[in-house]
């Protein structure tokens, strides 16, 4: 699959050296540094803490009662009770 991507001339000089150094293509270089991103982001999100790999997460729901975290204690009791009773 084709992508094309603009690069500012700097970078464009840069990817350009680096291919001919390594005799390789543009396009390769391009793809082993992406490579090399993907496997840091990985490498990161396998140490991360829990709150880390969900806080893209949190925040994401909308709608529902608007009292959810009110007396969570108080409905959770009430919960078990309900449920203690129906055994």
């Amino acid at each position: 699959m084709g992508t094309s991507v603009r690069l500012p001339a700097r970078l464009e000089r840069l990817v350009s050296r680096v291919a001919k150094e390594r005799g390789t293509t543009k396009s390769e270089v391009i793809r082993n540094v992406l490579t090399i991103l993907e496997k840091e982001d990985q490498q990161a999100q396998v140490g991360a803490t829990p709150y880390q790999a969900m806080k893209h997460l949190i925040g994401c729901a909308s709608g529902g009662p608007p009292d959810l975290s009110a007396e969570t204690g108080k409905k959770f009791r009430g919960l078990l009770l309900r449920r203690r009773t129906a055994r």
